[in-house]
């Protein structure tokens, strides 16, 4: 798991310096509050850094990060709710990838 958040910021830090952005302060609130002042901040980080790479459905996400189908679903309505991540598709079938909101302030 560490090395995947390293490698999340070396993909931070690859990005070109225009492109660059500081969020506002009511994004960056936002941000801590969802990944770091709630308990399931750490899965919905790890579920953000397997967006990162390309969109998943709830099952897949589940059997990369090893966790239960139920607590994905949780956490992927928690990241929608808050436009974190974006769906296409419906019910079970439906992939999830990083919203526009979300590309944009990291």
């Amino acid at each position: 798991m560490v090395n995947q958040l390293l490698e999340f910021k070396e993909i931070l830090r690859s990005r070109k310096v225009s492109e660059q952005r500081k969020p506002d302060k009511q994004t960056r609130k936002l941000l801590l509050y969802l990944f770091t002042s709630t308990r399931g901040g750490f899965t919905r980080l790890r579920i953000i850094i397997n967006l990162l790479e390309k969109p998943y459905n709830t099952h897949q996400l589940s059997h990369v990060l090893n966790l239960d189908y139920k607590a994905i679903q949780h956490h992927l309505k928690v990241l929608e709710k808050n436009n974190m991540v974006s769906k296409i598709g419906e019910k079970y079938g439906a992939l999830f990838y990083l919203s526009n909101f979300l590309e944009l302030h990291i």
